[in-house]
């Protein structure tokens, strides 16, 4: 009976380990490679802005919160004189339909 109920915890933790894993890797990681203004965002709006990302159901809704987010990221910029970075992955490739 003790061996029963160890294998079924060991179990679980394992699945659960592996639930929370699953979620962390996601489609997509928010990181100063790949997110214009990075450097402009407190640790607490990055990983806001990396379940929001996350979270988009449909093209449209992406590319509007996009472009809200590039355009907040190039006022802090200019606030600061500094220059907003160019490039860097297209963060709602993933939503658009395959051809």
């Amino acid at each position: 009976m003790r061996a029963h109920w160890l294998l079924l915890s060991v179990s679980g933790a394992l699945l659960l380990a592996a639930a929370f894993a699953a979620e962390a890797r996601g489609p997509w990681r928010a990181s100063e490679e790949n997110t214009r203004g990075w450097q402009f965002m407190t640790p607490e709006e990055r990983v806001e802005h990396q379940a929001r990302v996350r979270s988009f159901k449909t093209l449209d809704a992406c590319r509007a919160y996009q472009q809200e987010h590039h355009d907040l990221m190039a006022q802090r910029a200019q606030a600061r004189g500094a220059a907003m970075p160019s490039g860097g992955r297209d963060i709602c490739a993933h939503l658009k339909p395959a051809n």
